[in-house]
């Protein structure tokens, strides 16, 4: 709770990226990788381990009613036939939720949509793919249309979001590996050799 309180207050402070934000949600999403199939173990070892008590004394000689399995199964013991099989029980109720949440009720409609309402590369922020298209546009429209006021107008304002966001992060990494796949990165026509140098300098920590 304490972390999860001094990165909030981060984020009052303005929109300058914090190393310390950054770095923690970096683990937070090395963590998510495998958090689902973590999860799955987890939950169906959990559950297993809970339900054995109660049938674990059909698997003994002490069973004298009802179902009773011997003590070895194919020369296999009777215990982990059981376990194995409350285990493989709980992936199955598992699977039949799953296929709930899908097929019947299309819950993840809406959570795609919650999704990429939140997503700011999906509303109103700008991938260095998606700048170069939107530039390359904008300028074009602008040069077809040099007697039309409200063309250039709107292509000025294109060309301003795309230098806008051609100084953040994504930017900046997208120029430093075009510059070692291809040799120097030009300036753009929608953005400066001041914002380009600023992309070169820019020192990523990843590996941290």
């Amino acid at each position: 709770m304490a972390l999860w309180g001094v990165l909030f207050a981060m984020s009052k402070k303005g929109t300058e990226p914090s190393p310390v934000r950054k770095w923690a949600m970096r683990q937070y999403w090395r963590m998510q990788q495998s958090q689902a199939v973590v999860g799955l173990l987890l939950w169906g070892t959990t559950i297993t381990l809970l339900l054995w008590p109660y049938v674990e004394w059909r698997f003994s000689d002490s069973c004298d009613s009802g179902i009773c399995f011997n003590n070895t199964i194919l020369g296999i013991p009777a215990t982990y036939i059981g376990l194995v099989s409350i285990f493989l029980s709980v992936m199955l109720g598992v699977l039949t939720i799953g296929y709930l949440y899908d097929k019947v009720f299309s819950l993840w409609t809406e959570w795609r949509s919650v999704d990429m309402e939140r997503n700011p590369y999906t509303t109103y922020a700008l991938t260095p793919n998606w700048m170069m298209v939107t530039a390359l546009q904008a300028e074009l429209l602008k040069r077809s249309s040099p007697d039309d006021k409200e063309i250039q107008e709107q292509s000025e304002w294109f060309l301003k979001w795309c230098k806008q966001y051609a100084q953040g992060e994504l930017f900046a990494r997208a120029v430093q590996r075009w510059d070692e796949d291809m040799g120097p990165t030009p300036t753009f026509w929608f953005t400066d050799d001041e914002a380009m140098q600023k992309a070169r300098d820019i020192v990523f920590d990843d590996e941290d």
